[in-house]
């Protein structure tokens, strides 16, 4: 397929989703959109402004397993926008059996994270909650994906059957900030399944990858294992990082953060690495 091809077709699925939005204006009241800041829920929230203006509004996660920088960023493009928000704290002790860290902590996490969703965005008059999956999220695996179902929240960009790629180039066009950033997910998914989740560790791969972001690896994971952590980077980064490394106090930097090793992957950046082990059955 020839990339004017490719356009045409991400625009006219665009069209798709705006009169999918449109159609949930007739049910009356508003549409509340779980906004992160990241490129999809980006995208989201501006089309569903378009078509609905006021009759949308985004609701924000505050955690301690949410870089500060992610919601830093989703609170100036409301604030810009002129896009009502509503901030829900949620810390990571507040959310049932989520700090055991199973192999369900996507799941348990999204069924109480989108429960008080649904219950705060009631009160604000909004009759659906949406989120921001996309069709290349059916590749991963994703237990969260089966509390959206249950709770009944709606995902538009799967319905509208849009990839990343096209939201991405779909947002250029746009003019939005998140055309090109990085994929975010939350710092959970940085831990080993099975090894608890503490506050403390939490903010060690933050700043760990707010660090190495600020010697210029946009897109990097820090895994944590136990006091160990993996650094990821994209494979043909992976010079420049030894690079850095001889360079750049890297290793002292993190352990100072509170790692005793530093390590690197050799497979480099890719995401979902923790879910591996769950696909190979072990």
């Amino acid at each position: 397929m020839d990339i004017i091809t490719e356009i045409k077709e991400a625009r006219e699925k665009r069209e798709a989703l705006k009169t999918y939005l449109k159609g949930l204006a007739d049910m009356g009241g508003s549409l509340a959109v779980a906004f992160s800041g990241g490129v999809d829920s980006t995208f989201l929230l501006a089309t569903a402004y378009e078509v609905l203006g006021d009759g949308v509004f985004a609701m924000t996660v505050r955690s301690d397993f949410v870089p500060a920088r992610e919601i830093s960023e989703a609170e100036a493009f409301c604030r810009e926008r002129g896009i009502p928000q509503y901030i829900i704290e949620a810390g990571s002790d507040s959310i049932e059996g989520f700090c055991e860290n199973p192999t369900n902590r996507c799941y348990l996490c999204k069924k109480e994270i989108f429960g008080r969703i649904m219950r705060i965005a009631r009160e604000y008059g909004g009759v659906a909650v949406a989120e921001g999956s996309n069709m290349d999220d059916y590749n991963d695996y994703r237990p969260g994906m089966m509390a959206v179902k249950e709770l009944g929240i709606l995902s538009p960009l799967q319905e509208a059957r849009l990839d990343k790629d096209e939201i991405r180039a779909l947002s250029y066009e746009m003019g939005l900030p998140t055309a090109d950033k990085p994929p975010y997910a939350c710092l959970a998914s940085r831990f080993v399944y099975g090894e608890r989740i503490t506050t403390e560790k939490l903010l060690m791969v933050e700043k760990a990858e707010d660090y190495l972001q600020s010697l210029g690896f946009r897109y990097v994971r820090v895994r944590i294992h136990g006091r160990l952590a993996r650094i990821e980077v994209p494979a043909d980064e992976t010079r420049r990082l030894f690079e850095t490394v001889s360079e750049q106090p890297v290793v002292e930097e993190l352990k100072k953060l509170g790692f005793i090793y530093v390590t690197m992957d050799l497979q480099g950046y890719r995401v979902g690495s923790m879910n591996e082990a769950i696909k190979q059955g072990k």
